[in-house]
C-alpha cells in the first residue's frame, strides 16, 4: 500500500505539473510518446532476457506493490511444520514422514502451512533436505551444502528479473532521447512554419526526453529497487530452513533447532517464542486428536 500511495503521488505531482505547464499540444502528444517509449522499453526487455525472466520481470511490477508473501504468521507456520517433521523423524524414523515429503501437495501436514505449500522453492527445499538426510545421516554436511546451493540458485534466478528491470530503467533516458530526436526531425521538416507552430513542435519533441527520465527515475527504477527487496525477503524462509535442518542433521534437538531458525528471522518478521511454542502445542494436540 505505501508503494501504491507513492506512485499515485508521483504521477499526480509530475503529470499535474506537465498538464499545467506543457500546453495543449504537449498533452495531445503525451499518449503517443508514452506508447513509443513504453513499447520500446518492453521490446528491450524481451530482447535482452529469456521468456521466463521477462515474464517474472513483468510480474515484478505487480509484486512490488503487493509486497512480500512472508510475514510473522507465515514464518510461524514454517517453524511449526519443521518442528512437526523433525519430531516425527526423531521419534518414529524418517519412514514416518516419507509420504509427506514425497507428496507434499497431498500431505495433510503440509496443508497446515499454506504459505509453504504456495512457495515451491521453500517446499521443495524442505522435502529434498529431509530426503537426503533419510538416505544418509552419516554426513550432515552434504545436506547443508545442498541447502546452501539451493538458496544461492533461487536468489540468483530471481535477481535476474530485478536486473532486467534495472536495465530497462537505465535504457529509458536513452529511449526518451530517441523519441526527442524523432520529434526534432519532424520539426526540421516543417521549418517554414510560424514560430508558434515550431515552438509547439519542439516542446512536443522534448516531451520524449522528459518521459524517458521520469519513467526511469520515477517509476521503473523504484519498482526494481522494491522488487529486489521483496526477493531478499522471500529468500529469508529458505535460510530459516537451512539453519533449522542443518542443526537437526548435526544432532541438535528439534526445539533448539527451531529456536536457532526463529532467531535467524529479521526482527520485523520474527514471531515471538511464546506464539511459536503455543502453535507447536496446538499442532501436537490436533495430531493426537486425528490419531
Amino acid at each position: 500500500m505505501p508503494q501504491l500511495i507513492g506512485l499515485v503521488l508521483v504521477l499526480v505531482l509530475v503529470m499535474g505539473g506537465l498538464a499545467l505547464t506543457g500546453g495543449q499540444g504537449v498533452m495531445q502528444a503525451l499518449p503517443f510518446e508514452l506508447a513509443l517509449i513504453g513499447g520500446a522499453a518492453v521490446g528491450t526487455l524481451l530482447i535482452g532476457n529469456s521468456p521466463k525472466v521477462a515474464k517474472e520481470a513483468f510480474g515484478g511490477f505487480v509484486r512490488s506493490f503487493q509486497g512480500s508473501r512472508w510475514h510473522r504468521a507465515q514464518h510461524r507456520e514454517l517453524l511449526v511444520l519443521l518442528a512437526t517433521l523433525m519430531r516425527r523423524a526423531r521419534q518414529d524414523g524418517f519412514v514416518s514422514i516419507e509420504r509427506d515429503i514425497e507428496n507434499p501437495d497431498d500431505s495433510a501436514l503440509f496443508a497446515t502451512a499454506p504459505a509453504v505449500q504456495a512457495d515451491a522453492a521453500v517446499r521443495d527445499m524442505i522435502c529434498d533436505s529431509f530426503r537426503l538426510m533419510a538416505l544418509d545421516l552419516s554426513d550432515p554436511a552434504r545436506a547443508e551444502a545442498h541447502m546452501e546451493q539451493a538458496v544461492a540458485l533461487h536468489v540468483d534466478q530471481r535477481m535476474k528479473a530485478v536486473n532486467a528491470l534495472n536495465t530497462v530503467a537505465d535504457a529509458l533516458p536513452a529511449l526518451g532521447i530517441v523519441a526527442a530526436v524523432l520529434g526534432i526531425i519532424k520539426t526540421m521538416g516543417s521549418i517554414d512554419q510560424s514560430p508558434a507552430i515550431l515552438g509547439m513542435m519542439i516542446g512536443t519533441a522534448l516531451l520524449g526526453t522528459f518521459l524517458g527520465v521520469f519513467l526511469a527515475y520515477g517509476v521503473v527504477g523504484p519498482v526494481a529497487a522494491r522488487y529486489g527487496q521483496i526477493v531478499e525477503d522471500e529468500a529469508q524462509p529458505l535460510d530459516v530452513v537451512r539453519t533449522v535442518l542443518s542443526a537437526f542433521g548435526s544432532g541438535v534437538q528439534p526445539g533448539i533447532a527451531i529456536e536457532l531458525g526463529r532467531t535467524a528471522i529479521p526482527v520485523e518478521q520474527r514471531p515471538d517464542a511464546d506464539s511459536v511454542e503455543r502453535a507447536q502445542t496446538s499442532a501436537r494436540f490436533a495430531e493426537r486428536a486425528v490419531a
